[in-house]
């Protein structure tokens, strides 16, 4: 059984705002848990709440994830767009074509994401979070499957797809060349150990699949001080997994 996928967190300047604003985007309600912080939790089948968590280090460079937004129709993509600028959003170019057919935005933080127009095929049976497309190896890719539990959808090319058996948005890498990493991600996953489980049982079977330690200088071990351990995934992306929930 695979590691549950319990947050994507984001680092935040002001983490309440950007809260509000991912609110305002997905309609997902914002939570403020005394042991979780301030997050939001999914509305839909995504699977995973959003974290938003207090940081002072500057985003440098493009983001190793984003989400892809999906549509329903060009109405429902323009709708989508417009409310995302009128919570604070703006247009950004990242050398995206007008022939692709998807809007690039970024968050008030400077998080890119996407929103994709009605006619895409591979995200058609998604729901409005279609995909968190990641730039990453094949290899980091099938780390994930394992570690998840999640079952390969896509598998071409170096490209990776994975998607819980139930539902939710897929998680996608998309293959060399990868971009050079610009300091520590912005975005990170949390994962939990399995119902029941064992956090250093989690934490061996991990590094087993190709996982490393972080030292995050709390005391020499990983943990930081509410316990959780801090890891890297082969790409280098860094992750924590949780003391079981």
């Amino acid at each position: 059984m695979g590691c549950q996928l319990f947050a994507l967190c984001f680092d935040a300047s002001r983490p309440l705002g950007l809260a509000r604003f991912w609110s305002g985007v997905l309609g997902w309600e914002l939570v403020d848990h005394p042991q979780d912080g301030v997050a939001l939790l999914p509305s839909d089948d995504t699977g995973f709440r959003l974290r938003f968590l207090p940081s002072q280090e500057q985003k440098a460079g493009q983001n190793r994830m984003h989400f892809d937004l999906t549509s329903t129709s060009l109405e429902d993509q323009r709708q989508t767009v417009a409310r995302a600028l009128e919570l604070g959003a703006q247009h950004i170019d990242i050398g995206q074509l007008p022939e692709e057919g998807h809007v690039v935005l970024a968050d008030p933080e400077g998080n890119e994401f996407c929103v994709i127009g009605p006619d895409n095929k591979f995200l058609a049976d998604c729901g409005f979070i279609g995909a968190l497309a990641c730039d990453g190896s094949q290899d980091v890719g099938y780390f994930w499957s394992e570690a998840l539990g999640f079952p390969l959808v896509w598998d071409q090319d170096e490209e990776t797809a994975i998607r819980s058996p139930h539902g939710g948005p897929k998680i996608t890498w998309g293959g060399p060349p990868l971009m050079p990493k610009a300091g520590r991600d912005r975005l990170r996953f949390d994962v939990a150990p399995p119902v029941h489980g064992d956090q250093q049982a989690e934490v061996d079977r991990l590094l087993s699949l190709g996982a490393t330690r972080i030292d995050t200088g709390q005391d020499g071990t990983g943990h930081d001080g509410a316990g959780q351990v801090a890891m890297a995934d082969p790409d280098g992306n860094e992750f924590r997994v949780l003391t079981p929930r």
